[in-house]
């Protein structure tokens, strides 16, 4: 079994100061903490897998295949693989679970 804690990884994320901390990764799927402050811009692109997001905390919008829609915590977002997406207008400082299926850059060619 492997399991974590949710305040001890918003940590290790700040600490090595990024915004994205993978700490799951298995043939099927990985798992990671996103984290983006208010203000400011997400810089992802476009992933090979699908994705589903769950707002922890914070406040913003995502933008997924030219539709917004507001998140705020409990928000559960699924993103198709290629689908363009990002978050934005974020007022409250986002702290994200973030899902891939199969593991991120699994399918991304070489």
């Amino acid at each position: 079994m492997k399991s974590f804690e949710f305040t001890e990884l918003t940590q290790q994320r700040e600490k090595s100061g990024k915004l994205y901390l993978e700490f799951l990764k298995v043939p099927s799927l990985s798992m990671g903490l996103y984290g983006l402050k208010a203000g400011s811009k997400d810089p992802q692109k476009p992933h090979t897998e699908d994705e589903v997001y769950y707002v922890v905390s914070g406040c913003g919008k995502i933008f997924v295949d030219n539709e917004d829609r507001n998140v705020k915590p409990g928000s559960i977002i699924y993103v198709a693989a290629n689908a363009e997406h990002r978050f934005h207008s974020i007022t409250e400082d986002l702290g994200i679970l973030v899902f891939f299926a199969p593991a991120e850059y699994s399918n991304k060619s070489t």
